[in-house]
């Protein structure tokens, strides 16, 4: 399909005889802010994880740019610096600064000079307002300034695309606003997102299209107002209702 970043097609991913995720499609196009909603157990995360390559799919493909990542010869590491991911558990290395955790990814994977690496790091912390903590160890920090330093790192790849595995799910409640306005401010300067996520608010606000899943397969899937506001089809009514009235 023109235009297309990423193209998830007949995804499935089975471990053992469980099927996680049944025959998925959908499309990424550039600036999408996709939002994938759904209960847990639902194959959100581990769609991600497959999108990132950290799981192998069953069968099926996932196109970037029209190549199928999914086929021999690929080196994930090259594709993950385009597709970036930041995780839940914001998987920072403890015994390095702020600054070297986004830093180490630009020199040892796309090559760049320390000088280089630095500048481009500061450049993206900066963004996400964690400057002043460049020469903290993940421990000093609390975990709302752990994930911003989470994404500043993703970003100082430069990736076309960056996958996020419920952000805010292991914060506070008070410190889940700093993490979603980078990501809102990540949105309105055409960053494309695909985002897994409880923060309906964010899905309704901040996305262009919202992708509910059940069981390990699309249930619905459209603009924010169309599958939050008037939702088709009854397991998704019954999802949000149930999460609305929380």
């Amino acid at each position: 399909m023109s235009g297309a970043i990423l193209e998830v097609r007949h995804l499935s991913k089975s471990f053992g005889s469980h099927e996680v995720l049944k025959d998925i499609d959908f499309t990424v196009r550039p600036g999408d802010v996709t939002s994938i909603i759904g209960a847990s157990g639902s194959g959100k995360s581990t769609l991600l994880r497959c999108i990132n390559l950290l799981e192998t799919p069953t069968s099926g493909q996932i196109l970037f740019h029209g190549q199928d990542m999914t086929g021999k010869g690929v080196k994930a590491t090259q594709y993950r610096s385009k597709v970036g991911m930041v995780f839940q558990s914001f998987n920072l290395f403890n015994n390095m600064t702020v600054l070297e955790n986004c830093v180490v990814g630009q020199v040892k994977v796309l090559k760049k000079s320390r000088a280089q690496a630095r500048e481009n790091a500061m450049k993206y912390l900066d963004q996400v307002g964690m400057a002043p903590y460049i020469n903290a160890k993940p421990r000093q920090i609390s975990g709302g300034q752990k994930q911003r330093v989470a994404i500043a790192r993703a970003l100082a790849m430069e990736p076309e695309v960056l996958l996020f595995d419920e952000p805010t799910s292991a914060l506070d409640p008070e410190m889940v606003g700093e993490v979603l306005s980078v990501m809102q401010d990540l949105a309105q300067n055409g960053m494309t997102m695909l985002v897994v996520t409880h923060e309906m608010a964010f899905a309704r606000d901040v996305s262009t299209h919202v992708v509910f899943m059940a069981d390990g397969i699309i249930c619905e899937e459209g603009k924010p107002e169309e599958v939050l506001a008037a939702p088709k089809q009854q397991r998704t009514r019954e999802f949000l209702s149930r999460f609305m009235a929380r």
